[in-house]
């Protein structure tokens, strides 16, 4: 007899009602073990993965894109599933044992006849490469390795060119769009540039990259570098730690840095609370830790409420120079960017120049002007500046 559990949607948070089913990681029929992550869930906060309660066999009830209430099922768990195939084994055990014999014969002939055959079969034939030859290289490799389904990706080489390809945004990103749109209407957004000589930081982080790894764990990146430098650039500036509520300023008694984090599903913006209580190391850890919760699905709302100031490194993807968009309520943001080496006008002790090679780096402020007047802003990028071009090993362990 069936002994049935249903699969809820959990509850993601106290203004969350509903969300959407981003993807389902197993399929309809498939076995299931407890805890085992079952699907994707959207909301307009966050994606999160939700687990199995129990092993059984599932049932899928909602399919993936449909928009679901907290606490409706979207699956069923047959866990006598697991107990009959459990007992099913068991029964067979013998024969298998009776088997064993004859199956190492057969292993043995297999690998009497050569490689040449087994690569064969492993190849698939003409006729089959001819259906994934429209693939890109990459996912014609995952799909001959059984890591990818044709069916499920759908090439678009050959399309018309008047061709469209429609689907729904999911909550998440319909969010990310609200916020960004919120942003640009609700703030009097200005962006203020520098640039940072990489030189003292990239000497640095190389010479303590050994003991650094061998003390915390993990590896010295910039973030922890320019993490320290807005740390220190809001104990001078304060009022960019701020924030406006109605006809309220709010200060901030801590800094609360957002770093935004790019994952499949969109844009998130995970926040390091306390980090200026926090040392290299374990503003390191914490990122980390922050990084992998997002691009997994496991942020929390909590872990993405509270920032004060945020932090977006636009570098990683090859970008010279941008204007980030503020995170609201925060009222500054700022935007790091690719190392470049360029020739630098170099002055020397008696007053004369040196052209020479140095690696720079735009950084970018974006600040609220209804709060941040400008030179206030300049002010701010300066200490960024000063910091990171004066930065010592002793800082880095302190």
């Amino acid at each position: 007899m069936a002994n049935e559990i249903e699969v809820l949607v959990p509850s993601v948070g106290e203004s969350v009602s509903e969300g959407s089913i981003g993807r389902w990681f197993r399929k309809d029929g498939d076995i299931v073990k407890k805890d085992e992550p079952l699907f994707e869930l959207d909301s307009d906060k966050a994606s999160m993965e939700v687990p199995a309660s129990e092993s059984g066999k599932l049932k899928i009830l909602v399919a993936e894109g449909e928009v679901v209430k907290v606490g409706s099922a979207v699956a069923r768990i047959d866990t006598s599933a697991t107990e009959a195939a459990g007992s099913k084994a068991k029964n067979s055990e013998p024969k298998q044992k009776k088997a064993e014999a004859p199956a190492k014969t057969l292993e043995t002939k297999a690998d009497s006849s050569g490689s040449d055959e087994a690569a064969s079969a492993a190849k698939p034939s003409p006729l089959e490469d001819s259906k994934i030859r429209q693939f890109t290289p990459s996912q014609r490799k995952a799909i001959r390795h059984g890591k990818l389904d044709p069916q499920e990706q759908k090439p678009r080489l050959g399309l018309p060119a008047t061709a469209e390809i429609r689907k729904p945004m999911s909550a998440l990103r319909k969010t990310i769009a609200q916020k960004l749109l919120h942003s640009q209407h609700s703030t009097a957004t200005l962006t203020t540039f520098n640039e940072v000589d990489m030189s003292r930081l990239m000497s640095v982080r190389k010479n303590v990259q050994e003991k650094f790894q061998k003390d915390f764990g993990t590896k010295l990146g910039f973030m922890s570098f320019f993490s320290r430098a807005c740390i220190e650039a809001l104990e001078h500036y304060p009022v960019v730690n701020s924030h406006i509520d109605g006809n309220d300023i709010v200060e901030k008694s801590g800094v609360h840095l957002g770093i935004a984090v790019s994952t499949e599903r969109g844009l998130v913006v995970p926040v390091m609370r306390d980090a200026d209580r926090l040392s290299y190391g374990k503003i390191e850890l914490e990122i980390a830790q922050l990084a992998e919760k997002a691009r997994t699905g496991r942020l929390s709302i909590p872990d993405m409420q509270g920032g004060s100031f945020t932090i977006t490194n636009g570098g990683i993807f090859g970008s010279l120079l941008s204007t980030p968009i503020l995170n609201p309520p925060q009222s500054g943001i700022l935007g790091m960017h690719k190392v470049e080496h360029r020739p630098m006008a170099i002055q020397r002790e008696d007053g004369r120049f040196d052209v020479q090679v140095r690696p720079m780096m735009y950084v970018a402020l974006s600040y609220d002007h209804r709060l941040i007047d400008g030179a206030t802003s300049v002010g701010f990028l300066v200490k960024v500046k000063e910091y990171l071009e004066s930065v010592t090993e002793d800082l880095v362990f302190a």
